[in-house]
């Protein structure tokens, strides 16, 4: 059977992340759109429409409209879409958290709206850790504590010191690896030596911190390298 020509071909519709893009700039000029004429520009159906509205009113897009009579955005400003390293996300985080703390009402509800708008645009395979760990809309308090402890654990890293920590039950001493970020959640992956085993810890949730004068060393079977195999490994099992 003779293949159809290439111009003739229908295109895929766009992803679901383009497609939210797409609806917010339709809706920037103002004007009611109905749902309906939507979903035919987009390939989709009207329920699915339907679902994208109520994802960006979630993620604190100001859309003013219902069901059946259109939808047009009121928001004031809107800016353009912005590209952000990890170090300018996690600063805007760690901003947002002290705002959060804050006394003032009303800036406290504009930081939490502003920051589940920013959890809502990252990437959906962003490869965000489950349990205890992971970013799940953590409070403001959360964040907020586990930034009293960023600089003197990225030191430690960067000098090789030990670390005497506390989170629940008796102090360890652990040789911190590697510090990582997950949306206002900083964890520590880490060489404990009280348990003898690798350790991955929420900055939150250390009650005490000190750094030691003891350095460490590449050890076989306790080095970063090390931690990344057996994570790599893990993985492996799990699949």
């Amino acid at each position: 059977m003779p293949r159809r020509p290439a111009e003739s071909r229908r295109t895929a519709p766009p992803s679901r992340t383009t497609r939210l893009y797409d609806i917010i700039r339709i809706l920037r000029d103002g004007r009611v759109h109905r749902a309906e004429a939507l979903a035919r520009r987009f390939r989709v159906s009207v329920r699915t429409l339907y679902r994208d509205m109520e994802v960006l009113a979630a993620s604190g897009v100001a859309i003013e409209g219902t069901r059946g009579r259109g939808y047009r955005m009121t928001a004031p400003l809107t800016l353009p879409p912005l590209n952000l390293s990890f170090e300018e996300l996690e600063a805007l985080h760690l901003g947002l958290a002290v705002v959060g703390e804050a006394g003032d009402d009303a800036m406290r509800q504009a930081a939490e709206r502003l920051a589940a708008r920013i959890d809502a645009a990252l990437p959906e395979d962003g490869g965000q850790p489950d349990g205890p760990g992971g970013l799940a809309l953590r409070p403001f308090g959360d964040a907020a504590a586990g930034t009293r402890h960023v600089t003197a654990v990225r030191a430690a890293i960067r000098s090789r010191q030990k670390l005497r920590m506390t989170t629940e039950g008796p102090a360890r001493t652990v040789r911190p690896l590697k510090l990582e970020y997950w949306g206002r959640i900083w964890l520590l992956n880490c060489w404990c030596e009280t348990r003898g085993d690798f350790a991955r810890e929420r900055l939150d949730a250390i009650t005490a911190l000190t750094v030691l004068p003891a350095l460490f060393v590449d050890e076989p079977g306790k080095s970063l390298s090390d931690l990344a195999r057996s994570e790599i490994g893990a993985a492996g099992e799990g699949g």
